[in-house]
């Protein structure tokens, strides 16, 4: 039963990712003007993560506090990283924001379309004048009032004590001048199989978005200071989540 029920969520996942990028697609080249464009592309999105969300008997995901999300707002987002699972379930927030992915998720079938057709900021890994150039995009997104989301652990981490977070998300934010929203989720780890294709893991996820920290009380030099107050918070979810399964 889990093979067929594993084959059908594959299946499905396949059409809707499908659907997705080719709607996503025609948006973008619609020969006539469209208000707000870039937005539309994006709000593709936001059914395809209900849908593969929704149809996935073995997922189960619990949101909190959307209502610390100002729509209006240009925010440099930061989320702890578990599993590939992340980025469909990052789009409950409802956010218009762009990425910053790693370029090899481009060579991705139907992934990689939907990371490119939303202009998303790829960074090659090891390579440093790409770091240089990911942070002029951002800059010039954030610039546009176009929240950027990182992940600050740089790759997923295996267990629930997180990895150190990067500097550059804080850097820019502080930079920038734009406030800084904490997102945690949590109980992604084995929501897509591993070394396999069979789903046999029922996960209980969770996303939580924390209110906004406001970067204009710290200077330039004080980077370090928000990254630990920022890894803090969402190392102490990450604490309270383990300890709720157990």
């Amino acid at each position: 039963m889990k093979i067929l029920i594993s084959i059908l969520i594959w299946i499905a996942g396949f059409i809707i990712t499908a659907a997705t990028l080719l709607v996503s697609l025609i948006i973008k080249i619609m020969p006539f003007p469209i208000p707000n464009r870039a937005r539309l592309v994006h709000a593709q999105c936001f059914w395809w993560a209900d849908a593969l969300i929704g149809m996935n008997p073995y997922w189960k995901l619990k949101v909190e506090g959307l209502e610390n999300i100002n729509h209006n707002q240009t925010y440099v987002i930061v989320a702890n990283h578990q599993s590939f699972a992340d980025i469909i379930i990052i789009y409950k927030t409802r956010m218009y924001f762009k990425w910053v992915a790693k370029e090899s998720l481009l060579k991705l079938p139907l992934i990689g379309g939907l990371l490119w057709v939303s202009d998303h900021v790829m960074l090659s890994r090891g390579n440093f004048s790409s770091i240089k150039t990911v942070y002029r995009q951002a800059a010039q997104w954030l610039r546009r009032d176009v929240s950027m989301l990182f992940f600050p652990e740089g790759t997923r981490s295996s267990t629930d004590d997180m990895n150190e977070f990067q500097n550059g998300a804080f850097k820019l934010a502080i930079k920038e001048k734009r406030p800084l929203l904490p997102v945690f989720i949590g109980g992604t780890r084995e929501a897509i199989p591993k070394g396999g294709w069979i789903f046999k893991t029922k996960v209980s996820g969770r996303l939580v978005v924390l209110p906004p920290i406001d970067t204009s009380v710290y200077k330039a030099a004080d980077y370090s200071k928000l990254r630990d107050v920022v890894r803090d918070k969402l190392q102490a979810l990450a604490l309270e989540s383990e300890l709720s399964r157990d």
